[in-house]
């Protein structure tokens, strides 16, 4: 949205024929999706290039988006580190299929800042609505659930509810062919090595894990693990139901047998309880933002965490060789399982998180110390 541009009136629509009013910013186009909310405050350039959020329109809870702008080069591209991995942002692409904010901040003030958040989204084709009450909006999704909703512009054409479903977007998400990635200056050391099965991960995770002196190499989500050689194998998160992972499940029920660590987070969790044998299921308005309290079983500790997931582990259907780690504070969910007779777990929350917080980034040097 340009400064002293006409305003163009947008409505936001639900499934359960609720409608807000408001105005247009980014692309001015029409787009439908499933609407779901993030308390976070802060680190909307990660949130909405999260390959988790792929189709999803989401709200933000916080009532002012683009106070800082957006970290971009001149020509609108990411800032990319030694890796060609990029900086700020958790993939190449704006990943969300529409933003939902209360004010909208027309100029922006911080040094890195390259970009408006309005004119980043309209770059990447992506539609915004600002102005109205997100705090309505956000109640209504946590006593109704999430629902599918689309995003109408004035003067854009009009969309089915339907017309912003995803057939499968973890494949949408996931790389079409694998890629090798080592720590800077490592020439030809030999060094562990990772498999990381990329569910569509984000950008942080590769950065965790090179910084942890290893090679990682990032493998399609349906990639045959049969005669892969590894030494530890990592579960990237991802969008969607993670029963639609049935190649993911059944290549790591072998996996299994192999004995390597396995280490997975949010949707590596529910595929590492599917191939375990245990079931998932959707939560109503699912788990979204960077303030989630989690409780390490056992220990009685509480962290604080940063999470996007729609889907949980059913506790009781976990086998006896299986059992709870985690557990979210807020509402008894499970957020990590392990396993008791192997080296084999997994987080539902972000350990990698970023913008943060990162209160248990020590789990993933937990996985790599198993690695010897």
């Amino acid at each position: 949205m340009k400064r002293g541009a006409p305003l163009r009136q947008a409505t936001l629509v639900l499934e359960d024929g609720s409608e807000y009013a408001g105005w247009s910013f980014g692309y001015p186009r029409s787009q439908a999706g499933e609407v779901v909310f993030t308390t976070g405050m802060t680190g909307y350039p990660q949130s909405l290039t999260d390959p988790s959020f792929r189709g999803q329109i989401l709200v933000s809870t916080y009532p002012l988006m683009g106070n800082y702008g957006v970290p971009v080069q001149p020509n609108g591209e990411p800032y990319r580190d030694e890796q060609d991995i990029p900086l700020h942002f958790e993939s190449d692409r704006i990943q969300v299929a529409g933003f939902v904010v209360a004010e909208v901040c027309e100029e922006p003030s911080h040094f890195a800042s390259g970009r408006s958040l309005s004119a980043w989204l309209e770059q990447h084709q992506v539609p915004g609505i600002y102005g109205i009450d997100t705090r309505s909006l956000t109640c209504r999704l946590r006593e109704q659930g999430v629902m599918q909703g689309k995003i109408l512009v004035a003067g854009s054409r009009d969309l089915t509810l339907d017309s912003g479903l995803l057939l499968h977007p973890v494949a949408d998400v996931s790389p079409k062919a694998l890629k090798t990635f080592r720590p800077r200056g490592s020439g030809d050391a030999k060094l562990p090595r990772i498999a990381l099965i990329d569910c569509g991960a984000k950008a942080n995770i590769l950065r965790c894990l090179l910084a942890r002196n290893v090679e990682v190499i990032d493998l399609p989500w349906d990639h045959d693990l049969c005669g892969f050689a590894y030494d530890g194998l990592f579960l990237s998160n991802g969008p969607g139901d993670p029963k639609a992972c049935g190649k993911t499940i059944a290549a790591l029920r072998h996996a299994f047998d192999r004995g390597k660590p396995i280490f997975g987070i949010c949707l590596g969790n529910q595929i590492m309880a599917l191939a375990a044998g245990a079931d998932t299921y959707k939560l109503p308005y699912g788990h979204r933002g960077q303030n989630q309290p989690c409780i390490e079983v056992g220990t009685k500790r509480c962290y604080i965490t940063s999470q996007n997931h729609g889907y949980a582990v059913r506790g009781d259907t976990l086998p006896k060789t299986w059992e709870p780690w985690f557990i979210n504070a807020n509402d008894g969910t499970i957020e990590g399982i392990r396993s008791t007779e192997g080296p084999f777990s997994a987080v539902q929350f972000h350990p990698e998180g970023c913008p943060g917080p990162r209160d248990t980034e020590f789990l993933i040097d937990r996985f790599i110390a198993a690695l010897s």
